[in-house]
């Protein structure tokens, strides 16, 4: 079960850091820090790969193999790497550019009969897990981004596209499109500068606009489930099919695909795929159409406040425990 690999690679971690070192990796659940997220490079709440020795980033590293799945958690240190591109390309003039700075935080205290959560981030990663009495109930917000979206200089990375795979399977359903399905799908020429949702706290449902799943045809349907499904299958295999479930007990048909930009692979582009209780956007616009952003948000689930509102509510723990949007 994912969530025992879970907790007892959280317990490993902390099992190998100091003092001073478990104060700053611990948070309480009920800190607003636990929903103040961001993808920007900046200083964070957490203990850092750098402030870690190599016993400790190994523990770490275990730790996020237990949330994610084989391809994941090669994305996520792909991403990491490109810090190293970003410096070659920006020769010191932009914001720090480090593979270290990214933190491990856990929210609470990991047990198996306890409510608890922890976040991995750093600069263009945001990830996520909300685990109550031994059950993971939540897996956003899940972020990625990837700058450059393709490695063009010269460099060992070079030809490197991280999130290259869902930007061609939602070009692939875009370009499948019929005049009429494009006519609903195209909702604008120009594309957004970067995601409208950006890091909310509780993600802003957008216009209900686009094809609808129920007007494509079934190769269609399984093209743009393909895309859910390479976003999704970041996670760990038993949580990608819990997010995939999810979907589907709500329903496909009322799911909308829309596309603001331009068609054509280096175009400036940005897509989204929204249904009753998700949406999944995606954005390649900034550094000449070569920096992608993607998320996958859902609208009550983040961080768990649906489930977990129920279970203090339950448990009778409504007293100051505030988990809507701070």
């Amino acid at each position: 079960m994912v969530e025992e690999t879970m907790l007892h690679a959280a317990l490993a971690f902390l099992s190998t850091l100091d003092h001073d070192q478990e104060t700053k990796a611990l948070i309480p659940f009920d800190s607003e820090e636990r929903m103040n997220w961001f993808y920007i490079p900046k200083l964070r709440a957490g203990l850092t790969f750098k402030a870690m020795r190599p016993l400790q980033v190994n523990a770490a590293i275990a730790m996020l193999k237990s949330g994610l799945s084989a391809k994941g958690m090669t994305k996520v240190e792909t991403i990491r790497k490109l810090e190293t591109v970003l410096l070659e390309i920006e020769k010191g003039s932009g914001p720090l550019r480090d593979p270290e700075m990214y933190y491990i935080t856990i929210f609470g205290t990991p047990r198996a009969d306890s409510t608890w959560g922890w976040r991995y981030e750093g600069h263009h990663t945001s990830l996520h897990w909300t685990i109550a009495k031994g059950k993971v109930e939540a897996t956003t917000p899940q972020f990625l981004g990837s700058n450059p979206a393709e490695v063009r200089i010269e460099h060992a990375m070079k030809g490197t596209r991280v999130l290259g795979v869902e930007e061609d399977l939602g070009r692939a359903v875009v370009k499948s499109l019929d005049e009429k399905q494009l006519k609903a799908a195209l909702i604008s020429p120009k594309a957004p500068a970067d995601m409208l949702t950006n890091n909310q706290r509780k993600a802003s449902i957008q216009e209900d606009l686009g094809v609808a799943y129920k007007e494509l045809t079934p190769k269609q349907q399984r093209a743009l489930l393909a895309v859910l499904h390479e976003v999704a299958d970041t996670q760990a295999p038993q949580l990608a099919r819990m997010r995939m479930d999810k979907l589907k007990k709500a329903g496909y048909d009322s799911i909308k695909f829309a596309w603001m930009g331009g068609l054509e692979k280096g175009d400036p582009h940005y897509f989204r795929i929204q249904g009753k209780t998700f949406i999944v956007e995606h954005d390649n616009t900034q550094n000449d159409a070569n920096h992608v952003h993607l998320v996958w948000r859902d609208f009550e689930g983040d961080f768990g406040k649906d489930i977990l509102a129920e279970h203090y509510k339950s448990a009778g723990h409504s007293h100051g425990h505030d988990h809507s949007e701070g």
